[in-house]
């Protein structure tokens, strides 16, 4: 079997994604924009939604669990009375409630008293979550649904406003990595005594990476390496102590709780870790180490 070229395009794309594609969608347009296998995305969106999508390619791959732990911001909009089979308004409709009487104070209380801090989730029958090699949305569409064990999850923020649509109401939450937001508007609705769905789901930002900073795959801009890395505590390191991150050496602690990003002479070299006493250890250690 002939081997794989290495990957000679690097960077970062912040993506806006737009409605009707997948995530994998947004990938396969950048492998053939950039004529570069090597490429990956950071935190899957649904098809119906809309918003920020980290993208990495060739070497800045081995970063994107860094962008993929991030804190995550959506918008969207809970619809009460109204449950779906797939949690949002792509499914069909499978039970209608009436909750003419709940008002904004409702959902807010419902919000405060249940759905803040940690809390946990258990992933839709729709999700890409992985179960025994199998994504859940593909047991799904065959009919199937198993069991799933519940995650733990960060709700850090959720704001709940009114629309101009009775028993629609907008919330913008800010949350930790793997959290389903239409899962969310399903516990408010149930929470209320009915049921709800999703719809219109957006991700304002990832990270620090924000909408204003994204494009639509066709035209976004591929930034350098160390973009994905802005998270991260930066270290500035001698040309002695980067020979030492070339060959995977430990290195003691940095003020801060880690990750530290590693840069010398201004190019990002690895990413360190806390290890055990005292030491950090390389979680990935770029080819840039060796090459400068």
């Amino acid at each position: 079997m002939a081997r794989r070229r290495p990957p000679t395009v690097h960077g970062v794309c912040i993506v806006d994604k737009p409605a009707g594609i997948t995530s994998h969608d947004v990938v396969g347009q950048l492998r053939k924009r950039f004529s570069e296998r090597q490429i990956g995305h950071a935190g899957t969106l649904d098809p119906d939604a809309t918003g920020v999508l980290v993208v990495a390619v060739g070497m800045a791959t081995r970063l994107l669990q860094f962008a993929t732990a991030s804190t995550k911001t959506y918008v969207g909009e809970v619809v009460l009375g109204i449950e779906t089979s797939t949690l949002d308004a792509a499914g069909e409709v499978v039970a209608t409630y009436d909750m003419s009487g709940v008002t904004l104070v409702d959902v807010q209380g419902a919000v405060e008293q249940h759905l803040l801090g940690e809390i946990d989730q258990i992933p839709p029958m729709v999700s890409a979550l992985k179960v025994d090699g199998k994504r859940l949305h593909e047991l799904a569409r065959q009919g199937v649904e198993i069991e799933r064990k519940p995650r733990r999850v960060t709700i850090g923020r959720c704001d709940v406003r009114a629309t101009s649509e009775p028993h629609v109401f907008a919330i913008e939450v800010e949350c930790s990595a793997g959290t389903y937001i239409r899962s969310i508007a399903d516990d408010i609705g149930h929470l209320l005594g009915g049921g709800a769905h999703l719809r219109a789901l957006r991700r304002v930002a990832s990270g620090t990476f924000n909408v204003d900073r994204a494009a639509p795959p066709e035209i976004c801009e591929l930034l350098p390496v160390e973009t994905i890395a802005e998270g991260l505590n930066r270290v500035d390191v001698s040309n002695d102590i980067a020979q030492k991150v070339s060959v995977g050496g430990l290195l003691p602690v940095w003020e801060g709780d880690g990750p530290w990003a590693i840069y010398a002479d201004d190019v990002l070299i690895a990413v360190y870790e806390a290890f055990r006493n005292g030491d950090a250890k390389p979680t990935v250690v770029l080819p840039t180490a060796s090459q400068r």
